[in-house]
C-alpha cells in the first residue's frame, strides 16, 4: 500500500510516524464528481489527499453552495480536524474535483499524534493557518471584488490547479462554485469573451 510522506513530517522521528501511518490509515479512491464529505455527518476520520483534487464548498438553507478552498496533494480538511476533534457534525461538503486517492485517518489518532508527535503538531497548525488566509480571500473577494474579477481570478486559479487553460466546466457549475447563479455567470463570460480573454464553448471554457 503507498502512503505520501508529507513535507512537514521530515525529522528523525519521521520513521516511528511512518509505521503508525501504515498501520492506522486505508486509502480509499474516488471518482470525479464522487463525494468526500458531506455536510452535517459525524466525522470518523480526516483525510489526506494522495493524489488529485478535492473542492470544499458550504451550502446556506436555500441550498446556493460557494465553494471555500480546494485540497490539493499532501493536504487535509482542517475543517473535518476541528470538528472531529470537538466531536462535532461537518459544516461543510467534500467532493472529488478530479480522480483522487485519499488516506483516511482516525480521528482517535489524529489527536493523539498532535501531543505525540511534534512535526505532526507542526502540520496541523501550519495547514489551518493556510486556510484561515484562504477563507480570508475568498471573504476579500465577495466584499471589494466585481463579480467579472471573481470569475476571471477563480478561472485562472483552477487552471494552475490542472495546469490546462482549457476548463471543462459548464456555467452552472462555476456560478455554483462562485455562489451565484447561471443567468449572471454567462452574462459575464460573454463580456470576458468579447474583451478576449476567454473562448467559450460547450461546457468548456478556454481562457486566453
Amino acid at each position: 500500500m503507498r502512503y505520501l510522506i508529507l513535507p512537514a513530517m521530515i525529522s528523525f522521528r519521521q520513521k516511528e510516524l511512518e509505521e503508525e501511518l501504515t498501520e492506522s490509515t486505508q486509502t480509499i479512491h474516488l471518482n470525479a464528481g464522487d463525494e468526500l464529505l458531506r455536510e452535517n455527518s459525524y466525522i470518523r476520520s480526516i483525510p489526506v489527499l494522495n493524489t488529485g483534487l478535492i473542492g470544499v464548498y458550504r451550502t446556506d438553507e436555500d441550498g446556493k453552495e460557494i465553494l471555500l478552498y480546494y485540497i490539493k496533494p499532501g493536504e487535509s480538511c482542517i475543517m473535518s480536524f476541528l470538528a472531529g476533534i470537538h466531536q462535532d457534525t461537518s459544516k461543510v461538503k467534500a467532493i472529488a474535483e478530479e480522480d483522487s486517492e485519499i488516506m483516511l485517518i482516525p480521528i482517535e489518532k489524529v489527536s493523539s499524534w498532535v501531543r505525540k508527535y511534534p512535526e505532526w503538531s507542526d502540520y496541523i497548525f501550519k495547514l489551518y493557518h493556510h486556510r484561515f488566509e484562504e477563507l480570508l480571500n475568498v471573504v476579500n473577494a465577495i466584499a471589494f471584488q466585481k463579480m467579472d474579477e471573481r470569475i476571471l481570478n477563480h478561472l485562472k486559479k483552477k487552471s494552475q490547479l490542472s495546469r490546462s487553460n482549457e476548463l471543462n466546466i459548464t456555467h452552472q457549475q462555476l456560478a455554483d462554485e462562485l455562489g451565484s447563479t447561471r443567468e449572471v455567470v454567462s452574462r459575464l463570460l460573454k463580456q470576458l469573451e468579447k474583451n478576449r480573454l476567454v473562448i467559450l464553448s460547450r461546457n468548456k471554457i478556454s481562457l486566453v
